[in-house]
Formats: C-alpha cells, sequence, structure tokens
C-alpha cells in the first residue's frame, strides 16, 4: 500500500512513520513544507491511504491559520479529484474545532472540506480531533506545554506555571499512532462522526510539573516512577527524550571499604531496592539475619558460596554459585546467610531486597552462619 503522509517532519509525522516502517509499511510517501510542491499531484495519483497532518498552530499571521490549515487541505483533495482518487482520506483536527478563534475555526473550516469531499466523492474520510499530544519529538518552547516543562527541566531552565489546577487532556503519541494504525487497518475508533484516541489522560498542570521534578530528582534518590501509572510512564518516557545529548550518565555513590563495595542502584517506595554488591577474593559479607526483610542474590561475575543456618538450628545450608550459571537464591527471613567468594577475582552479585532500606528500621541483627 502507498501511503501519503503530509506533515511528515512534523511530531506526529515523524513517530508515525517511523511505526508504519516497523510494521513494515515501505512505500509512504513523505511531504513536508520543503518538499517540492510539483510532487503532490505525483503522490496523489500514487496514494493508496492518505493521512493529511499537515498544518499550522502557531503563525506570525492570524491569516496563516486559513491559508494552511484550510488552504492546503483544499488544495490536497482538488488534487485527489482531479485523478479520480477516491482512496481514504485522515485528516488531523483538533478539539479546539469547537470554540470560536482563528485556529479552531481554520480546523472546523478543514473538517466540514473533508465532510463534502467524501460526500461528493464517495471517499472515506476519518476525522480526528485530537486533544493535547505530548511525548518525543515534539518541540518545546512551541506550543506544548508538556514539551516545554520537559525540556526546560532536563536542561536546568525555569518554567512557569500561571495555574497549577488547570486540567489537561492529554493523548500520548504511541496511542495516536496505533490508533491511527487502526484507521489505516479499518479499525477506528469512531465516535458519533468523528474519531478518538481511546486512551485520554486527565491531570493537572501543578500534578505534571510534580512528576517531572520527581524525574529529576530520581538521579539523586535513585528511585524510579511507578509505572503501574500509565500516565507516569508515558511522561517518564517523554521526559528522558529531552535529556541534554551529555547529560544521559549518572554516578551512583559506592559504599567502598577492604572487602569490596555496596553500591544502591534502584529504590522504589512499592517494589523494594536492587543493589550491586562486589566482593574482594577470599572475603566473607553478611552474617546476619531478618525478620520481615527478604532478598534475592544473583552472582553475574566470579564464583562463590551462599551459606544459611535457621537461628535456633546448627544445621548450614550451602549453596554454591558462578557468574557461569544465572541462578537466583532466594535469602528467606529467620536465617542467619553470609556470602563468600570463592574465587582469584572479584565477584559481583546483584541484591534485590523486598524493601528500600530504613536506618530507623534496618531489620538486620548480626548472627554468625
Amino acid at each position: 500500500m502507498k501511503i501519503l503522509v503530509t506533515g511528515a517532519k512534523g511530531f506526529i509525522g515523524k513517530n508515525l512513520i517511523a511505526e508504519l516502517r516497523n510494521r513494515k509499511y515501505t512505500e509512504i510517501l513523505e511531504y513536508d513544507r520543503d518538499t517540492d510542491p510539483s510532487l503532490l499531484e505525483e503522490f496523489c495519483i500514487e496514494a493508496e491511504f492518505v493521512f493529511h497532518l499537515a498544518g499550522v498552530n502557531r503563525p506570525e499571521e492570524e491569516s496563516e491559520f486559513m491559508e494552511d490549515n484550510f488552504g492546503f487541505t483544499s488544495d490536497l483533495l482538488n488534487s485527489l479529484k482531479k485523478h479520480n482518487n477516491s482512496c481514504p482520506v485522515m485528516i488531523s483536527s483538533s478539539i479546539q474545532a469547537e470554540l470560536n478563534n482563528p485556529y479552531g475555526e481554520s480546523k472546523k473550516a478543514g473538517e466540514d472540506l473533508l465532510f463534502d469531499y467524501g460526500k461528493e466523492t464517495g471517499a472515506k474520510v476519518i476525522v480526528y480531533r485530537f486533544p493535547n499530544v505530548f511525548g518525543k519529538w515534539c518541540r518545546p518552547n512551541y506550543n506544548s506545554a508538556v514539551a516545554t516543562f520537559c525540556h526546560n527541566v532536563a536542561h536546568d531552565l525555569p518554567i512557569k506555571v500561571n495555574d497549577p489546577n488547570v486540567v489537561m487532556n492529554l493523548v500520548y503519541i504511541d496511542d495516536v499512532v496505533n490508533e491511527l494504525i487502526n484507521a489505516l487497518e479499518s479499525k477506528e475508533n469512531i465516535v458519533d462522526s468523528f474519531c478518538e484516541v481511546p486512551v485520554v489522560h486527565n491531570i493537572t498542570l501543578g500534578e505534571i510539573v510534580e512528576l517531572i521534578y520527581s524525574f529529576k530528582n530520581s538521579r539523586e534518590d535513585r528511585t524510579v516512577p511507578n509505572t503501574s501509572d500509565e500516565f507516569a510512564k508515558k511522561l517518564y518516557s517523554t521526559y528522558l527524550s529531552y535529556l541534554p545529548e551529555d547529560k544521559f550518565s549518572y554516578e551512583l555513590k559506592m559504599n567502598v571499604d577492604q572487602r569490596g563495595s555496596f553500591t544502591e542502584f534502584i529504590k522504589t517506595p512499592d517494589r523494594g531496592q536492587v543493589s550491586v554488591n562486589i566482593s574482594k577474593p577470599e572475603i566473607t559479607k553478611g552474617n546476619h539475619w531478618h525478620h520481615t526483610k527478604n532478598e534475592k542474590f544473583l552472582v553475574v561475575s566470579g564464583k562463590g558460596v551462599i551459606r544459611f543456618r535457621k537461628i535456633d538450628s546448627d544445621k548450614v545450608l550451602e549453596y554454591f554459585v558462578s557468574g557461569d550459571k544465572m541462578e537466583v537464591v532466594d535469602i528467606p527471613t529467620g536465617y542467619t546467610h553470609n556470602i563468600e567468594n570463592l574465587g582469584d577475582s572479584d565477584m559481583v552479585t546483584i541484591m534485590w531486597a523486598n524493601e528500600s532500606f530504613d536506618p530507623e528500621k534496618p531489620d538486620t541483627y548480626y548472627l554468625e552462619v
């Protein structure tokens, strides 16, 4: 199938084309502002589906709203009619089409034009009224508050929030792209005469800003977002896409002594903590037990032994571990335990605990195995 995408270099267009290619749609006709205008005729002859995403939302002159959002749509549809091409046409409109402002009026005019075109030609027409769209590759400091907040916070620049209680209706770019490809495959989500992205997030500006700053601070406190919250997961992915290219990495605090080191990697309020333990040759660490805290050990390099003894027993259990075999060892409660490096090189162990370390309630009691 030959697919024409107008606004191919825009935010939605770039994401859509990338996913179309992922899904093995290879014949994509890309049209944007810098495309030779003569190619529009050629594309309108060949196209078997049209994603009309081109438009303006922040021009220098108000007249450009109608010239671009209505005028180019008219040119596109006239070209399709000229060549008797009645392929399906999808147009990206806006929830502002219901409002009495120059941008909304230009979007409403484009919608009406497309509906009339469908009646005249019999072509299938698909109109999406998008709310605010957020995600990677959206231009910051332009017309997206989320893009601006993510970019500025990631670059240590100030942000301005006039009213933190304003509620935003947001759709995520991946959900938009999935829905557009559903439309391509005749599975669009129709509500009355229009189509909608089925997943919409309603959240205040203040809550968005609070989340974004928590993402920035997570490098210091070693936390990760609650990814069971769909919006937080999507916003965190968006935030990371705005990191400065020389700031992708960050250091962790290594607690180093003669035995090796212990470094906290990730801490969560509800899924515990992940740490990296490095033991020098012939070193034994541990010799303690817990009431409720439990752990999982995974040796990824070197070799050693994990020993256990129930605190009221003399029986010692041994589990030999090695980076040559990915094997997780559970550390049950009520067993004092230690881990000894039996090799001649450093032994590296990934350790998970069911709770983040709390110095006020360590639940850790020294006892030799």
